[in-house]
């Protein structure tokens, strides 16, 4: 008996530390299937359609990494547009054209101003995200209704990363106030390989096939 206890003791304490040692564990996966039929939404009555880009404010940020470490990164340019719902209180759509060449990537918990270059370069390589030859990676929203875990809607649309596109679902916080509208999705985790992005790493440090993603979009 008491050897079965400590055994129990023992993974339950290993499974912790695991869980610890990957920022990720605790993270929602998003809902992933197959693409969906896009409906592209116009302003009508009090709606809006409203543009968006990095320069606005707002940022797009990924986590990933390999089994020995963690790399924050994220996409630099990106550009869109919200069309608000016709009683000019909510959103209706959201498209994001993001270019991939501007891709970054860090170290452990440094910022964007400790960008790792030799890993940047390597995430714009054909192993990776290949920018030469798909130079922009996109998601167009199919659906977007109240109510989330983790948010006020959940918004369903197609990822589209090279040439691969995927039907995502996630929590998201959307607010119109004051001719101002923001989007933001708490992190949530998608595994790359379902985009065709299946690169290892060296056999004695694999890289981790789940990537968490968020972002905070504002618009004007």
């Amino acid at each position: 008996m008491k050897a079965l206890i400590a055994a129990s003791l023992t993974a339950s304490i290993l499974l912790v530390l695991s869980a610890c040692g990957d920022p990720l564990a605790n993270v929602a996966r998003a809902s992933v299937a197959d693409a969906k039929e896009v409906k592209e939404e116009k302003a009508a009555g009090q709606g809006r359609e409203l543009r968006f880009s990095h320069a606005t404010g707002g940022e797009i940020r990924f986590l990933s990494g390999k089994r020995t470490a963690d790399h924050p990164g994220g996409f630099s340019e990106f550009s869109g547009r919200l069309v608000t719902t016709d009683d000019g209180k909510g959103v209706k759509q959201v498209e994001v054209e993001i270019r991939t060449a501007s891709i970054w990537a860090a170290d452990g918990t440094d910022g964007k101003d400790k960008t790792n270059e030799k890993l940047t370069g390597h995430l714009k390589s054909a192993d990776f995200f290949n920018v030469e030859k798909y130079p922009t990676a996109r998601f167009v929203s199919t659906e977007i209704k109240p109510g989330g875990n983790g948010g006020t809607h959940t918004v369903t649309g197609n990822l589209t990363i090279m040439e691969t596109t995927k039907s995502v679902s996630f929590p998201a916080t959307i607010r119109v106030e004051d001719g101002k509208v923001t989007a933001k999705a708490p992190m949530f985790k998608i595994n790359r390989t379902d985009w065709g992005i299946t690169y290892k790493g060296m056999a004695d440090n694999l890289i981790k096939d789940d990537v968490g993603i968020e972002f905070d979009i504002r618009a004007e």
